[in-house]
């Protein structure tokens, strides 16, 4: 499988707390997490030629993994209009954390994709659809000692699916891990992530991750194509 990791990597360069956190940024530590499967893996930032989202680097990607915050109002819409073609012909769409601000999830969702916040709260998040291959081989209530707090009412339409719920210790709750699809694509959020946390580092999270890749690579009749394979044996 092809994967991209797009991050603005915007806090990597003014705060020291994500780089000790994340090594070769956040980008690059999801990248090396989804590496161990064996997938073909790049990165993407924001500061890139055309955010490192050519015609090129889209068409072979087989999904894209987005992590955006403060700098969500810099994205090209050109290049937002290129990556949401580029979902409804096929390409899977992981959208991380506080990407649901994002132009693209934004434009995908239709919707404000507003929600409540605040730092630093304690997390547990449930497994609520077992059955769900994203939520294969994961703990189910498993814990985030610290995390961002996002809670509801959360501004999206009716997922397709509720895979993961969040409860704080503040009493909030929050759809957690949702999928969509549009045109061709698939679509899942999930939402720990805080770039001064180290919710990557958590083995489920890592399985969600790995899992949610799988689930979201274009199939033909439930089977990865066959260029695809073939690209392998290469």
């Amino acid at each position: 499988m092809k994967i991209t990791v797009w991050n603005e990597n915007l806090h990597e360069q003014k705060d020291p707390r994500v780089t000790a956190n994340y090594p070769g940024g956040i980008h690059g530590f999801i990248a090396s997490i989804l590496a161990e499967d064996g997938h073909e893996c790049r990165t993407a930032t924001l500061d890139m030629p055309e955010h490192g989202l050519t015609d090129e680097v889209l068409a072979d990607t087989d999904v894209l993994l987005w992590w955006g915050h403060i700098g969500h109002r810099l994205v090209d819409d050109a290049i937002v209009e290129k990556v949401y073609n580029r979902v409804q012909e096929g390409m899977g769409l992981i959208v991380l954390h506080s990407g649901h601000h994002s132009k693209i999830f934004k434009k995908l969702m239709g919707t404000t994709c507003n929600l409540k916040w605040r730092h630093d709260a304690r997390e547990r998040i449930w497994v609520v659809k077992p059955s769900h291959p994203i939520a294969a081989g994961v703990e189910d209530g498993f814990l985030l000692e610290c995390e961002e707090m996002y809670g509801e009412a959360y501004d999206i339409p009716n997922p397709e699916d509720v895979i993961f719920m969040g409860w704080f210790n503040g009493g909030e709750v929050f759809r957690s891990g949702c999928t969509w699809t549009r045109g061709n694509g698939k679509i899942f959020y999930f939402q720990p992530g805080h770039e001064t946390n180290t919710a990557y580092h958590n083995e489920n999270v890592k399985k969600i991750l790995k899992n949610a890749v799988k689930w979201a690579c274009p199939t033909v009749n439930g089977a990865i194509p066959v260029q695809k394979f073939a690209a392998l044996e290469e």
